[in-house]
């Protein structure tokens, strides 16, 4: 008997626990009317219950709270950890977070040819732990068009942005509809990085990889040793904390009888390459740990200008990625057997696509032990991209630009001389 009125009084509990405010609202109205309140407790239980649940008002579903939409977008071009963290800033305003990629064409219009196509930066944008849904060839500019597609069609709530202000070549605000129409929610910038920054790291001093891979620096377009020098001394201004880490992180281990797989790198300059193999890495087991290399190492095997991100920098940089459980902040460059037994390693992957798969005078293979245990995989690398391809764009954009404004000068140079020399007749 008890058993049967639990059972039938949970369609009260759960009216309380789902609409408080709407069963209060019936109880005042029963105490008005001087009903009871022992009549929602069993006395005329049944009717109510009858009448009530097949109206559905106490339904879940009926009352459960709206999911709040936002969205963000960007060019994203040299995605870094600064553009993961306004991302991650960004869906904590809200449930579901939606990432509009601006198109080439509109970068080009507005900022100049973007390093990474398209095809790229969705992978990079895609591969955010944060991100839900992505809208590519998203506009520069948010028109009211645009704006009214993604309140109605997207169901967008919110439209979000950094506090650094975002002007159109007019000097008009990029988001002065959105903030007009009172649906606009700003994030903090995330200081000590920026794309800029990044570009002018590489344009400094960059290797050489055109000549055979050797590990001399060129020095770019008129930039003085004396300006790398001092670039090189102050490479980033990043200050990393435990707190970064936590937010980044997905704070949980291996389950006791998870696959795990270990996969290790540079991750220098994070791009879609990184984001492809981490992902096909991640189908091999349950839980994906990524051993991100000291500057050291990277520097050692690979020369000056190398790394161009810190390790700290790399490190968040990976463990935004979608597909990684787990990062080793400073790997070493030998897979031990002392890490194997600690991590619990199932597997040791490696890409067949890397920056050099050279080893220095006296060095053993970093993957000997697990080769010997028979848990080594090669895995084919998705994309061919590498930090130095994506260094030589760099260099090949601003080269172009540099010649572009040179032309442009000499055109307005010759353009006032011939003017002169009309006038002077």
């Amino acid at each position: 008997m008890m058993a049967m009125e639990y059972e039938s009084n949970n369609w009260i509990w759960d009216g309380v626990y789902y609409c408080p405010r709407l069963f209060g609202g019936l109880m005042l109205t029963a105490a008005l009317l001087g009903l009871s309140t022992t009549y929602f407790g069993g006395i005329g239980l049944f009717p109510l219950s009858y009448v009530w649940s097949d109206s559905g008002i106490f339904h879940k579903k009926k009352c459960e709270k709206k999911r709040i939409r936002v969205y963000m977008d960007g060019c994203f071009d040299l995605m870094h950890y600064g553009h993961a963290n306004a991302l991650r800033q960004a869906k904590a305003l809200g449930d579901e977070l939606v990432v509009g990629v601006v198109s080439d064409e509109e970068i080009i219009a507005n900022k100049g040819p973007p390093v990474l196509p398209m095809e790229e930066r969705l992978a990079l944008v895609s591969g955010l732990k944060w991100v839900d849904q992505v809208i590519a060839n998203a506009p520069y500019a948010i028109t009211e068009q645009f704006m009214n597609s993604l309140f109605n069609e997207h169901k967008i709530d919110y439209i979000i942005h950094g506090d650094d202000p975002c002007l159109l070549p007019d000097g008009s605000d990029a988001y002065a509809l959105a903030k007009k129409a009172g649906r606009y929610k700003q994030i903090k910038r995330t200081e000590g990085v920026s794309s800029t920054d990044i570009v002018g790291r590489i344009l400094c001093s960059v290797k050489d990889t055109e000549g055979g891979g050797d590990h001399t620096s060129t020095l770019l377009n008129g930039d003085s040793g004396e300006r790398c020098h001092s670039q090189r001394g102050q490479i980033s201004q990043f200050l990393p904390t435990s707190q970064r880490i936590v937010q980044f992180s997905n704070g949980k281990g291996p389950g006791p009888n998870s696959r795990v797989v270990y996969i290790d790198g540079a991750f220098d300059l994070f791009h879609a390459g990184h984001v492809e193999i981490l992902k096909k890495a991640r189908q091999l087991g349950d839980f994906l740990l990524v051993g991100i290399h000291t500057d050291h190492i990277v520097r050692e095997h690979r020369g000056m200008p190398y790394p161009v991100m810190h390790v700290h920098e790399r490190s968040l940089s990976v463990l935004a990625c979608r597909y990684v459980d787990e990062v080793i902040i400073g790997a070493p460059w030998e897979v031990t057997k002392d890490m194997i037994t600690t991590f619990n390693i199932s597997i040791v992957v490696h890409g067949t696509v890397a920056e050099s798969n050279s080893l220095l005078p006296g060095e053993t293979d970093p993957y000997a032990f697990p080769k010997s245990m028979g848990i080594f995989r090669l895995l084919e690398s998705p994309k061919s991209l590498t930090t130095s391809s994506v260094s030589q764009r760099i260099v090949a954009n601003h080269e172009a630009y540099v010649k572009r404004n040179a032309k442009k000068a000499q055109s307005e140079m010759k353009y006032y001389e011939e003017k002169t020399y009309v006038a002077g007749e």
